[in-house]
C-alpha cells in the first residue's frame, strides 16, 4: 500500500508539474506572439537585451522565408578558425622543382630526336 500511495503522490506531482508547464507554455507564446507582431514590445525587449540606442527604431523585415542555415544568433562571439596556408619558401621550393622538372622532360625530349634524325 505505501508503494501504490507513493506512486499516486508522484503521478499528482507530475499532473503539477504538466500544469505549470502548461502556463509557462501559454506565457512563451504570448510572448512569442507580441515579439513577432507588436513593435513596441519587440523594441523594449530588444532595449533590455542591450541592443539599440534611445535615438535608434527598430525595423521589422518580413517575408525572408525560413532561415534555417542560421547557426549564429545576433550578439554572440564569432570565433573562426585559423586559416590554413602554405609558406612561401613551400611555394618557391615546389616551383623550383616543377621547372627543374619541365627542364629535365624536354632535355630528353631534344636527346630523343636528336638520337632519332
Amino acid at each position: 500500500m505505501s508503494a501504490y500511495n507513493y506512486l499516486l503522490a508522484e503521478r499528482d506531482r507530475q499532473l503539477d508539474n504538466v500544469k505549470e508547464l502548461g502556463n509557462i507554455y501559454e506565457e512563451l507564446e504570448r510572448t512569442r506572439y507580441n515579439l513577432q507582431y507588436d513593435h513596441d514590445t519587440l523594441m523594449v525587449h530588444a532595449r533590455l537585451m542591450g541592443y539599440g540606442q534611445a535615438d535608434e527604431r527598430f525595423v521589422r523585415i518580413v517575408g525572408l522565408g525560413n532561415m534555417k542555415n542560421n547557426h549564429v544568433t545576433a550578439g554572440n562571439i564569432c570565433i573562426t578558425s585559423n586559416p590554413d596556408f602554405i609558406s612561401d619558401k613551400s611555394i618557391k621550393i615546389a616551383a623550383l622543382c616543377t621547372g627543374l622538372l619541365v627542364f629535365a622532360f624536354l632535355f630528353m625530349l631534344e636527346i630523343i630526336e636528336s638520337k632519332s634524325r
